[in-house]
């Protein structure tokens, strides 16, 4: 009997582990809905842009000023990406310039990528990006705060919200990427579209010379729709190749 009970166990643990990440995301009630409501449309949507609906990368980038998220999509690591959706940022808090301290309702500023996946947040879904990374760690106050996401609703204080209706799509999205096999999806975050004329318009902004130093990564991907590699060296800088 005992013999038995430890089979059914192992047998248990072995279903546990072999479900995908997707699977394991549908078994939250908020993320069943989003997939039932939103992927059809998206489905057909990857398809026109030319993309397999099951086999896909995404990239993020949020403009603070022009109050946009972008959603791009490429088809492998080795490929360039093309833009899939662009949804309207719902509400913003804070100025234009990075973060730099807990409770400053600043949205970050620089580059980053998703670190979790929360199918039971308080605004509705959301995907939780890395920050502080390592700039910010250096170039912050000692409190530099954290907690910063992408979520549903129409609130935020240093967050990213796109309203439920549309979180249920990025969600989707990147959970499916994901699922691909995407580990590290990337989040570039801008005060405004980094053009030099714009750059220029804001020479004299106290945050001038950090826009200018990551000005180099958004014009890097709009030269070439390939990411660049983000480097940090121990000043807090950003480096790029």
């Amino acid at each position: 009997m005992k013999i038995l009970f430890l089979s059914y166990i192992f047998l248990f643990t072995m279903m546990a582990k072999a479900q995908t990440f997707k699977q394991k995301q549908m078994t939250y009630e908020r993320v069943n809905d989003a997939f039932a409501t939103k992927w059809p449309d998206l489905e057909k949507l990857i398809k026109s842009k030319g993309f397999d609906p099951q086999s896909f990368r995404i990239f993020i980038r949020v403009f603070k000023e022009e109050m946009k998220t972008e959603i791009w999509i490429s088809a492998s690591k080795m490929e360039s990406f093309s833009l899939l959706k662009t949804y309207e940022v719902a509400k913003s808090s804070g100025i234009l310039g990075p973060k730099r301290a807990e409770g400053d309702l600043q949205v970050p500023e620089g580059f980053y990528y998703i670190e979790r996946f929360n199918p039971v947040s308080t605004y509705h879904l959301s995907l939780g990006i890395n920050y502080p990374n390592a700039s910010d760690k250096i170039l912050g106050k000692e409190k530099p705060g954290n907690d910063i996401f992408i979520h549903g609703s129409d609130v935020t204080v240093g967050c990213v919200p796109l309203t439920d209706d549309k979180i249920k799509e990025v969600y989707a999205l990147a959970v499916q990427a994901r699922n691909s096999g995407q580990k590290k999806i990337e989040v570039h975050i801008f005060p405004f579209e980094m053009t030099e004329k714009k750059l220029d318009s804001k020479k004299l902004n106290d945050n001038y010379k950090f826009w200018k130093s990551i000005q180099p990564g958004y014009l890097y991907f709009e030269q070439n729709k390939i990411l660049p590699k983000v480097i940090i060296n121990k000043d807090g800088k950003y480096l790029f190749k």
